[in-house]
Order: C-alpha cells, then sequence, then structure tokens
C-alpha cells in the first residue's frame, strides 16, 4: 500500500538553519518535529544525557554516590586518626621525663634532648636490633626466593599433584602457629639450633613460605606466556628464562609481600620467645627487638624509666615506617595489578 502525497507534500520543506531542504524522498518522515534543542530530528533516549531533566526523586545516582564519599572519606579520616595519633604520643612521650609523664600524659615535652635514645640504645636496644637485622637479612631473602621459584613452578607448569602441593602452601597459611610450638621446639633442638641464628632463619622461611606461595601464585598466572614462549625459542633455558624475564616481570608483586614478610618477621614475638633463650649458663643472650622491649621492662623492675621504654619501641617502629612508606606506591601497584591484567 503506497502513501498519497498531495502537493502540499510536494513542496520542499525547510530545512535547518544552514539552508538544507528535504525533499519528497523523505516521505511521511519528513513530518516528524525536531527534538528541542537539536534539529536531528532523533528523540533523545528518556532519562539520559544532560538534558533528561536531571536527577529524579531522591537525589538520583549522583546523590548517593556524593554521601557514599563523604561518607567513606570520613570513615578513613577517622581510621588515620586512630592510628597516627597514638605514635605521635609515643615519639612525644619519649622526650619526657617521669614526672612529666605521670603528671601530664597528653602534654607537650619540655625538653628535646635525645639523651634517652643513647641510654635505650645502650640498654640493649642497641645489640637487640642488631640481632633482628641479622635474622631478616637472610630469611627475607630466602623467602622471596624460594616462593617465587614454588609459585612459578605451581603456577605455569601442570604435573600431577600440582593442585594438591599447591593446596598444602595454602593450608600452611592457616594453619595457627601455636598448634606447632612444641613439635617444632623439639625439631629445633634436635638439629642442634635453638639459640641460634640459623635455626630462627630457617624457622622465618617457613612459616613465611605459604603466604609468598600464595600471593605470588596469582601474581605469576596473570603474566603473559607470549613473554616466556618467545625466550624459550631465543635458547634461553627455564630458569633462566624464570630469572632474566619472570621474575623482572613480577616486581610488583615481590616488593609487596617483600614489605609483608619484612613487617611480619620484625614485629614476630612468639617464634623467637621459644627458640632464642639460652640454654645453658654460659649461652650468650640473643634477643631480637620484640624480645628485647620485653626484658627492657622487666629490668626496670620498680624504678621505672618509662622515656628509655618509649625511646626503644620508638627505635623498633621507625625503620618498618621508613620502609613502607617508601615503598607504599609499589606496595599498592603490586596489589592491585593481579586484578587490573
Amino acid at each position: 500500500m503506497t502513501a498519497h502525497h498531495d502537493k502540499s507534500d510536494r513542496t520542499p520543506a525547510t530545512g535547518p538553519a544552514d539552508g538544507t531542504t528535504t525533499g519528497p524522498s523523505a516521505g511521511p518522515t519528513s513530518h516528524t518535529a525536531p527534538a528541542q534543542g537539536g534539529g536531528t530530528g532523533i528523540p533523545r533516549q528518556r532519562g539520559t544525557g544532560r538534558g533528561s531533566g536531571g536527577p529524579g526523586p531522591g537525589g538520583g545516582p549522583a546523590r548517593e554516590g556524593t554521601v557514599l564519599n563523604v561518607f567513606s572519606h570520613g570513615f578513613l579520616a577517622l581510621w588515620a586518626l586512630l592510628i597516627v595519633l597514638p605514635l605521635i604520643w609515643l615519639v612525644l612521650s619519649s622526650f619526657k621525663t617521669d614526672g612529666q609523664i605521670a603528671g601530664s600524659a597528653f602534654g607537650w615535652p619540655s625538653n628535646w634532648s635525645l639523651d634517652v635514645f643513647g641510654r635505650a640504645w645502650d640498654k640493649g636496644i642497641g645489640d637487640y636490633f642488631l640481632n633482628t637485622v641479622i635474622v631478616l637479612v637472610f630469611s627475607v631473602p630466602l623467602t622471596m626466593l624460594f616462593g617465587s621459584m614454588a609459585a612459578y613452578v605451581l603456577a605455569r607448569y601442570r604435573f600431577a599433584g600440582n593442585r594438591i602441593i599447591y593446596y598444602f602452601f595454602v593450608a600452611g597459611a592457616m594453619f595457627p602457629v601455636f598448634l606447632a610450638l612444641v613439635p617444632l621446639f623439639f625439631m629445633v633442638k634436635m638439629l642442634g639450633m635453638l639459640n641460634t641464628y640459623q635455626g630462627l632463619i630457617l624457622v622465618y622461611v617457613a612459616y613465611s613460605l605459604p603466604f609468598t606461595v600464595f600471593f605470588m601464585h596469582a601474581f605469576f598466572r596473570t603474566l603473559p606466556t607470549a613473554v616466556f614462549e618467545a625466550a624459550i625459542l631465543d635458547g634461553a633455558s627455564h630458569s633462566r628464562a624464570f630469572f632474566q624475564v619472570m621474575l623482572p616481570m613480577a616486581k610488583p608483586g615481590l616488593i609487596s609481600v617483600g614489605i609483608f614478610n619484612t613487617l611480619g618477621q620484625w614485629n614476630q614475638f612468639l617464634l623467637p620467645t621459644v627458640l632464642m633463650q639460652p640454654q645453658k649458663g654460659g649461652d650468650p643472650e640473643r634477643y631480637v627487638l620484640t624480645q628485647g622491649l620485653i626484658q627492657l621492662q622487666q629490668q626496670q623492675g620498680y624504678e621505672t624509666d618509662l622515656p628509655v621504654l618509649f625511646a626503644g619501641v620508638t627505635i623498633a617502629m621507625i625503620p618498618m615506617l621508613v620502609v613502607y612508606l617508601s615503598f607504599q606506591r609499589q606496595v599498592q601497584a603490586g596489589l592491585t595489578s593481579a586484578t587490573l591484567k
């Protein structure tokens, strides 16, 4: 059925302001009125664009997003205050005297002398600090090396028992350390490594491997396979492709898990307390910082020297703050890269 066009239909219609005209070929659609604000003749979609009439009743998504942002930023600000204020109070208390701390715990120090840090260092904090550094210099790199190698093999190679081994590592990450203290003590004692650096280093590595393997396994799975295949085609062995190609690509993940392992091993208290006790009268004390702070508190007895204790805690805290603040961007990149790739 064809539409009937009279003489008025054959009259050219006046087009938009640019001088164009619409001829007879437009047919009945040429009578469609253009939308307001433009001459396209295409009706706007409902609820889209800036000309849709603004947000609906109740403010719409824009208002909800604003309320959510205000709430989230307020919560983060409160969380930051709960973390920063105790740290500031701890550092300021290191410069006070016992009388000032007892009289006004939140007052401002009257003397900014650094002698209290020297007293804390001489009372054993220096030795405890050195013992902790010796242990971590070996335990953290060994954890990163063995953990990344195991995670890479489990993530990139398929073999019988792959998933079983992976689930063993995951189960180890959920295993409470308290349940293994007694058998761990006798095992280290049988090896003759009680109160030794190497014994504590091996235990730190063993307890840090599950989390490292779990974290790096997810990261290695996101790396492109084409790069590895290109390295193999160029004549690289599997070990060379891992150390020179795949491991540098996993640098953000390595930095992130390395920071977590450093923080965890630096603040470890239970394992050193069980494994780093003198076994005989002539054995030297190889206490780490967490043990040393308890010893410092016990040595004071009734003659309290709270500024020295606060100074010791500050000395133990500053290195980890510096490490985290220095690598916070890398930590964030490592945590998000596995989900963004």
